[in-house]
């Protein structure tokens, strides 16, 4: 049983689907859509009542599946800087609502975080604290 897990979640060569860079963009520009309404909930005073909802729910469910993708193609993702970065903005999420006093910060340190590991090169990406190298998914 752990084998087979092991051999889905880190398998001998990547898997790409057909499309994956196209359905990619149209992810990320939903979360992007997403992120830019929550920003008004977590900058701004008063916020309309819900309106912040669907928001939410399109960064959320984006995400998702941004993260289902990238482990998908190689669960190595998990293991590098680019997927901790983004294991980190969730626990950051968590704060932020347990802590909503705060949450003006928290948004906008998810933000920075993003932006950095988003355009940071790749020895910064692909780096793995496990291995204490960059790592890359085997082609």
């Amino acid at each position: 049983m752990a084998g087979a897990v092991t051999d889905r979640l880190l398998p001998a060569r990547s898997r790409r689907c057909p499309g994956q860079r196209w359905i990619s963009i149209a992810f990320r520009s939903v979360h992007l859509v997403g992120v830019a309404g929550l920003g008004g909930t977590f900058l701004y005073a008063n916020p309309a009542e819900g309106a912040w909802l669907p928001y939410a729910w399109l960064t959320l469910i984006s995400g998702g599946l941004m993260m289902v993708l990238a482990i998908w193609n190689h669960g190595i993702w998990l293991f590098q800087m680019r997927g901790l970065a983004v294991l980190l903005k969730l626990g950051l999420l968590a704060v932020l609502l347990l802590l909503p006093a705060f949450a003006p910060t928290i948004f906008l340190l998810i933000i920075v975080l993003s932006g950095v590991f988003s355009h940071a090169p790749a020895y910064v990406r692909y780096y793995s604290p496990w291995h204490r190298r960059v790592v890359h998914a085997p082609e």
